[in-house]
């Protein structure tokens, strides 16, 4: 009888608790069912977002209730989870480096200074600087015409090799040539004046300009010849003595 009576007892017990935990989740079902129905939305869950169907599948799983919009902030969290942002360096182009260019001659400055007049070694000097801002080259010998002639100078036979090479003119640079004038012909000439123009690498010439020869002290200066050739430009003065 006392077993019985504990028995009896425990499922008493058992079945009060039962009653009482149906109790308990029906309240906990009105309670929850109170708050649903005033949220905006529930986000279910879903698995993790791997390409862009997927993302508007989670999008589309976002729950209204009661004619209420989706939530906004689940659409947010779904569509960044899915995105990554990868920021991509752009390369700068290239600078190509400038060619130096050919003279052109106009912003070549000439001074041409007649030396040792009717002596062995007679020559007109001719010096070139560049006058501009940017360097440029120059080749060969300068194309020359004493006086009115229209008879380019041949270059000189005694000339050193290698006259078809480029020298670049910084600003302010200078290079030389020489007119060597022969006056021991029958038919010679006389003047103050020779045209001059810069030679390309081809051997084709540009503008020619109009010089005077001047002595050492600046006067204008005549001279004679039957004969004259040309020297290539030079970085060095020629018959430097």
């Amino acid at each position: 009888m006392r077993t019985s009576r504990i028995r009896i007892a425990a499922v008493a017990g058992a079945t009060t608790a039962l009653a009482l935990g149906f109790t308990a989740y029906a309240n906990s079902a009105t309670d929850s069912g109170a708050q649903t129905h005033q949220s905006t939305g529930t986000v279910a869950h879903a698995a993790p977002y791997t390409s862009a169907g997927s993302v508007q599948q989670a999008a589309g799983q976002v729950v209204a209730s009661e004619g209420h919009a989706p939530s906004a902030t689940g659409q947010q969290v779904a569509v960044a989870s899915a995105k990554k942002t990868v920021t991509v360096a752009k390369k700068k182009p290239a600078t190509r480096a400038t060619s130096v260019r050919q003279c052109s001659g106009d912003e070549i400055s000439y001074d041409v200074l007649h030396r040792f007049p009717k002596q062995l070694g007679e020559h007109l000097l001719v010096t070139a600087m560049n006058a501009d801002s940017k360097p440029c080259w120059v080749t060969a010998s300068p194309s020359v015409m004493l006086g009115d002639t229209v008879n380019v100078l041949p270059h000189s036979k005694k000339d050193a090799p290698g006259g078809t090479a480029r020298i670049t003119l910084k600003p302010g640079a200078k290079v030389y040539s020489a007119v060597n004038l022969f006056a021991d012909g029958k038919k010679k000439r006389t003047s103050t004046e020779l045209s001059l123009a810069l030679r390309d690498q081809g051997g084709d010439t540009g503008p020619a300009v109009e010089l005077n020869a001047f002595t050492s002290k600046g006067a204008v200066s005549k001279f004679t010849w039957s004969s004259a050739d040309v020297t290539n430009w030079n970085t060095a003065k020629p018959y430097d003595f």
